[in-house]
């Protein structure tokens, strides 16, 4: 399955992408979008990413989700994309034929049984009875004027174990206007091998038939098994934003985009550009974290830690893949650490906008990574600070210092705050009320900024606290908040036995570095 096999396949040199965050991918444990989130992503997917296809709910489910469904064909509908909304619908004499119809919504992605122990044990079916049922509701739904695709569920078991069960069962179906039949492996038991077989089996069999590939993630295998049904003629794969879905989740949108546009060399009509403010968007409304190291959308995925991979990217670029930061609207970073190198303390100061000689680079480096064997984490915010310690001189000095600070908490009572800060020798007080202490504490903070100094202040965009596992009261809390002020992107850190103490230090950090931004 290597460039050979590829360059061997005569086949359209476009792979139609269909998105189901807001269906498969909200069947994630504890995900629920509201009706404003579900609207808001389906406008991101269809007008930013520019994706094709959206698959934006199941027929039936609640009132709440018809509201959502209504609300997005209703925008579809006014922008010119409603045949780009898609529904999931059941073989049930029409009902949900009905209700897509009644919502506005234009295709229906019929759900029938890809596998004869599905058929039979669930259905309680015979195969016969239940392409006639199939065939009865694809009639309707033609009538109602719905375009109609078929998912075959559990298709990866049928095809392995009950084959002449699925070409029964597309043999009696293709004759019908059903325009894509939708491979699933709906427990995500196949590897990119046997992808690659029973794609191609289908894809030979019925050439004149459109088939979309559904990946599902258990053994970790979805964006592989996406890659090796694009190569044998696939032309539709279905993927989420963050690799959302039941259990371990779908293929990703990021990864598969990255996959079809380098290794199989299509296009998509997807913007790269657009990926990572699309899943931050979605972790936030979701609230599952993207990791950290995740493909193309984690935070440290385009962070050099290694001295010698900086010094490499100096030189020709040496490190470099085709995966460039760039692409997907991101920037490459340089991590400081225990296993910097000179060459990271430079980048990192070019950045900052730091000259210094090569002695001076010297023991700056050596600060950092004596900093790094203690467990401290270092970022390029904190680097000014280093220099300016290590040299002894001002680089970048405190202009912002608490002076004192109160914080209460009572029963029955909002907590309050009060803060007295010191900026650029000049003394403020406020108070404020918030929903816990440290909102307070921020909210009085936000008071001096804009009503005594008439200054903007930044937004906090996320609040991460790491604590030691073993359940000690002293253990000391991690604080990382993450703010965006003026277009600029930048996380502070804290770290303290008491969580409040430490998110205070990282605000006070945050203070200082826009004083300089």
């Amino acid at each position: 399955m290597g460039e050979q096999a590829l360059s061997r396949i005569n086949m359209n040199n476009h792979i139609e992408i269909l998105d189901t965050t807001l269906r498969d991918g909200e069947q994630t444990s504890g995900v629920s979008f509201s009706a404003s989130e579900k609207l808001s992503i389906a406008r991101i997917l269809l007008e930013e990413l520019k994706v094709e296809r959206i698959e934006v709910a199941s027929a039936r489910v609640s009132s709440g989700e018809y509201g959502a469904v209504e609300k997005i064909c209703r925008w579809a509908n006014k922008v010119g994309k409603i045949d780009r909304i898609e529904v999931l619908g059941f073989v049930d004499n029409g009902i949900s034929i009905d209700w897509i119809k009644n919502v506005g919504g234009k295709v229906l992605n019929l759900l029938g049984k890809g596998s004869e122990k599905h058929c039979r044990l669930q259905l309680g079916k015979t195969p016969e009875e239940h392409i006639a049922d199939i065939k009865h509701n694809v009639i309707l739904a033609e009538k109602n004027g719905l375009c109609v695709n078929l998912y075959l569920e559990d298709w990866s078991n049928g095809i392995i174990h009950s084959p002449q069960y699925v070409y029964n069962l597309i043999d009696e179906l293709s004759r019908l206007p059903i325009k894509r039949f939708m491979l699933p492996d709906t427990l995500g038991i196949m590897n990119p091998n046997q992808v690659y077989e029973y794609c191609k089996r289908m894809v030979t069999r019925y050439p004149d038939c459109h088939f979309d590939f559904h990946a599902h993630n258990d053994y970790d295998l979805a964006t592989a098994n996406s890659f090796a049904a694009g190569l044998v003629g696939v032309k539709g794969l279905h993927c989420t934003i963050n690799g959302l879905g039941e259990r371990a989740g779908n293929a990703p949108l990021s990864s598969v985009i990255a996959v079809v546009h380098d290794m199989l060399h299509k296009h998509t009509g997807v913007d790269e550009k657009k990926i990572n403010r699309a899943s931050h968007i979605v972790e936030s409304y979701s609230g599952v974290i993207v990791a950290a190291n995740k493909p193309i959308v984690g935070d440290s995925v385009f962070t050099q830690c290694a001295g010698v991979h900086a010094d490499g990217d100096n030189k020709n670029n040496l490190y470099y893949n085709d995966l460039l930061p760039e692409r997907f609207g991101r920037e490459r970073e340089y991590a400081l650490g225990k296993t910097s190198g000179k060459a990271n303390i430079k980048k990192n100061l070019e950045t900052l906008g730091v000259d210094l000689n090569e002695e001076e680079i010297k023991k700056v480096t050596q600060r950092v990574i004596e900093l790094g064997d203690k467990k401290e984490i270092v970022t390029p915010y904190d680097l000014p600070y280093i220099v300016a310690d290590v040299l002894k001189h001002d680089i970048q000095q405190n202009k912002v210092h608490i002076v004192n600070y109160a914080l209460s908490l009572s029963q029955g009572l909002r907590p309050t705050a009060t803060i007295k800060l010191d900026v650029d020798g000049k003394e403020f007080q406020q108070s404020a009320v918030g929903d816990g202490q440290f909102d307070a504490f921020v909210k009085a903070v936000k008071k001096i900024y804009k009503e005594n100094l008439s200054r903007q202040f930044p937004i906090l965009t996320n609040y991460i606290v790491n604590i030691p596992p073993g359940g000690r009261t002293d253990a000391l809390v991690h604080t990382t908040i993450s703010w965006e002020y003026n277009g600029h992107q930048f996380k502070t850190r804290g770290l303290d036995a008491d969580q409040i103490e430490a998110a205070i230090q990282a605000t006070l950090k945050m203070l200082n570095i826009i004083e300089n931004i």
